[in-house]
This record gives C-alpha cells, sequence and structure tokens, in this order.
C-alpha cells in the first residue's frame, strides 16, 4: 500500500513536469532553428554587401572577379549576375529565379542549402544580381548542441521532480503508517500507544486528534474498570449476610456452603479483572477440562432438581484458543440457561464435538424448546424475563476465534445451543478477558 502511494506520487510528477518540459522544450527547440537560419542567412547578406561597392563603379568582369576573390566567401559562395545575362562566380539557382531577383529581393531554397538573391541599381536604370550561398553546415550549427543542452535540462527537471514527489510521498507514507500502526495497537488494546505528529499539515492534525482519542479511550476505560470493581465489592455485603444466615448440618448445608464459597470466588475474580488493564489474553484451554470441571458443580445441582443429564465426548483432551476462565463462564451461561428457563427434572445433554479446526459445545435439553433463535442471540434480548446477555456473551466468545453460535431443535424435544469454536491454528482476535469476567457474576446466576 505504502509503495503504490508513493507510486501514484511520483507518476502525477513526472507526467506533470514532462508536460511542463515539452511545452517549453518544443518552442525554445523551433526558436533556436530559427535563429541559426537568421545568422546564416544575416552572414551571407554581409557577404553579399562586400561586392556591392565593387559593382556600382566597374562592371568590368576581372574587375569584379578579383572583388569576389577577395571576400571571405570567395567565388565559390558568391556570384554577380550582370544585366546583359552574363555571370560571374559559381551558381546554385535557375534562370527563373533570377530574373525575379532582378525585380525584389528573394531566399532560395536549395538542395544543400539557401541562397539569397539581391539586386543592385546600376547607373543608366540597370540593375544586377548578388548571388550569396548559405550552405546547411552554417545554417543548422550548433541546432543540435542547444537541442541537447534542452533535452538535458528537461531531463534533470523531471528527474528532480520526480525525486522531490518521492520523498514528499515517503514523509506521507511514514506518518500514514505510523498512524495505521498506532491504530492498529489502539484497537488491539494497547492504551499506552501515542504517535508524535509529523507530515502535512493534515496528517498532523490526525496524529493530534488520535492522541486526544486515545486519551479519552484510556480515560473512560479506567473508568469503566474502577464502576465494575466498585459495582462488584458492594455485593460482599449481600454475601457476607448470606453466609451468617446459612446454618445446619448435613448435605444440603454443605452444598449450600460451596455455592456461597463459589459466588464469592465470581466476585473476587470480577474485582481483581475489572482493576487490570484491558489487554487480550492469548493462550488456550482442554475443553474437556473444563467441561469436566464445571460438571462438577452443575451435576450436583441437577440431582437436587431430579434432572437427567449426559456429558459426551469430554474423555480425551480438546484444545480450544480460548483461555479457561472464559470458556468456563461461556459454559455457565449455557448450562445456567437450561436450569432456569426449562422446568425442574427436565433432562439435557451436553456433547463436546471435534471436528476439522472446529470444536463445537453442543448443549441440548427437552424443555419447551426457544420460540425466537435468532433473537435470543441479540444482546439484551431476552423473552424469558432475564438480562438477555448469557447467549451474547457465548456468542462473542464464539466470534472471537473466528466461529459462531446456533441454535436448533434438539433430539431431545427441546432446544440444542452450539457453540462453535475455531481451533484450526488461525491467529485470532480474542475477546478479551475483561469483557467475559466483567460479567462473571451475571453468568454464574444464570442470566441468558
Amino acid at each position: 500500500m505504502a509503495a503504490a502511494v508513493r507510486r501514484s506520487l511520483v507518476l502525477v510528477a513526472l507526467a506533470v513536469t514532462a508536460m511542463v518540459a515539452l511545452a517549453f522544450l518544443i518552442p525554445l527547440a523551433v526558436a533556436v532553428k530559427e535563429i541559426a537560419e537568421s545568422r546564416a542567412l544575416g552572414e551571407a547578406e554581409r557577404q553579399a554587401s562586400m561586392i556591392v561597392p565593387a559593382l556600382v563603379v566597374t562592371d568590368d568582369t576581372t574587375a569584379l572577379e578579383r572583388a569576389l576573390a577577395s571576400t571571405p566567401a570567395g567565388t565559390g559562395r558568391l556570384a554577380v549576375h550582370l544585366p546583359g545575362g552574363g555571370a560571374i562566380g559559381s551558381s546554385r539557382v535557375g534562370t527563373v529565379d533570377i530574373a525575379a531577383a532582378f525585380e525584389r529581393a528573394r531566399t532560395v531554397h536549395v538542395s544543400d542549402g539557401y541562397v539569397l538573391l539581391r539586386p543592385v541599381a546600376l547607373g543608366g536604370g540597370r540593375r544586377a544580381v548578388i548571388e550569396a550561398y548559405a550552405p546547411d553546415s552554417n545554417v543548422t550549427r550548433g541546432v543540435t548542441t542547444s537541442w541537447a543542452v534542452l533535452t538535458a535540462v528537461a531531463l534533470a527537471l523531471v528527474a528532480a521532480s520526480v525525486v522531490v514527489a518521492d520523498r514528499l510521498g515517503a514523509r506521507v507514507v511514514r506518518a500514514a503508517r505510523r498512524l495505521g500502526e498506532a491504530a492498529t495497537s489502539l484497537g488491539s488494546g494497547d492504551l499506552s500507544v501515542r504517535i508524535k505528529p509529523d507530515g502535512p499539515p493534515e496528517l498532523v492534525m490526525a496524529g493530534q486528534a488520535f492522541n486526544t482519542m486515545a486519551d479519552q479511550v484510556a480515560g473512560l476505560l479506567a473508568a469503566e474498570r474502577e464502576l465494575a470493581a466498585d459495582l462488584s465489592h458492594r455485593l460482599r455485603t449481600p454475601l457476607t449476610a448470606l453466609r451468617l444466615n446459612i446454618g445446619g448440618t448435613g448435605p444440603e448445608a454443605e452444598q449450600r456452603q460451596l455455592a456461597v464459597e463459589r459466588l464469592e470466588r465470581a466476585v473476587d475474580e470480577i474485582i481483581q479483572a475489572a482493576r487490570k488493564p484491558s489487554r487480550p489474553m492469548p493462550g488456550g484451554c482442554d475443553a474437556a477440562d473444563v467441561l469436566r470441571e464445571r460438571f462438577v458443580f452443575w451435576s450436583a445441582l441437577a440431582e437436587d432438581q431430579g434432572r437427567p443429564w449426559q456429558l459426551v465426548g469430554a474423555d480425551v483432551p480438546v484444545r480450544v484458543p480460548v483461555t479457561a476462565a472464559d470458556l468456563g463462564a461461556a459454559l455457565d451461561a449455557l448450562l445456567g440457561n437450561v436450569f432456569r428457563h426449562t422446568p425442574q427434572g427436565v433432562a439435557f445433554r451436553v456433547t463436546l464435538h471435534r471436528g476439522a479446526g472446529t470444536v463445537g459445545i453442543l448443549v441440548a435439553d427437552a424443555g419447551p424448546g426457544i420460540d425466537d433463535p435468532e433473537g435470543a442471540l441479540r444482546r439484551g434480548h431476552s423473552g424469558a424475563g432475564s438480562t438477555g446477555l448469557g447467549l451474547d456473551i457465548a456468542r462473542r466468545l464464539a466470534e472471537s476465534t473466528g466461529g459462531g453460535m446456533r441454535i436448533e431443535g434438539s433430539a431431545l424435544g427441546g432446544a440444542c445451543v452450539q457453540m462453535w469454536l475455531r481451533s484450526g491454528g488461525v491467529t485470532l482476535n480474542r475477546t478479551p478477558r475483561r469483557l467475559l469476567s466483567r460479567r462473571l457474576l451475571g453468568r454464574r446466576l444464570l442470566g441468558r
């Protein structure tokens, strides 16, 4: 992309400068040629003028031959045509041109140059014609050199414009590349990135605007983290009261105490995650191990409610490109929906499916199903009076790996929520852990 921008600027500069150079070069070349012709004809005119005094004084052939021989051009380039038809010197034009020249001066183009014919008035109303020859070597003398100099100057100007355009383009490209790299870093979660505005005034303004935006984003996220931590910390008081109110002994009391302890740990995780900078958390986990660990909790709750359950495919390791905490939170959201939105005693089944480059977690139940599958996946939408965040959080986790979510009918008679994760070694933009863990408490409380 950067090379294309620089190439475009160079081509524009090349085209504009070449047109300007041609616009001046062609008229100058023509002018140089005309100046050379005028110079050669002027020289021939001076040579002819040197014979005029001798021709006015005498028309003797011998005297005129001596006068022609005494000129720098000599008899080879000068000739005199007398009124009676006699000629002295070498003539290069025909009788027609000579006859016309007795009336008016003229210039005749011959094969190897130009001939200047100049009439001279003699005594008694007679006239003679002086013929002066200007060869092509005189007419074109210095033209080729001048053209070469003009061409070299034009090429130098074009080359200089190309170099200047390339340097300006490189400056613009560098500034634009730094701005793009900074925007990419900011989008990936690096809130500390800033740039030094450089380049044209427009890019300088864009860089300043980027730094201002980054400062505002960092401030807003910091305030949001503090707010999430403060709100989560407020849950400690009712949790402490709930722990004090749970009494008695026996398996049921132990289960209640265990549930409260898990809830307190969830609140602690939210507080810790909310106070950390929001950066992507690379890595992966064993989906089978996470499923088995979460079923320790959900299976006990299922037994209390008389729900038949089944875990399929979690007997072998299955790697997925998300963290164990994020995957566990998404599983809690999906399983919590089964317990919250289906009657007690309704069976459910969780299947871990491994495909070519994908891993699927299928949660099926024998409940009444979901009337609006597409609406259920929209954030904040719920047809059962809940927050509408559970399925959306699971969907966002799946999409962060390049996968997705689907809701279909299950073989048990209810709904089958399918979460598909990409695991084919693709570099992924994973959802920051903060986006999941900041709402971990809501998912643990079974919000769809």
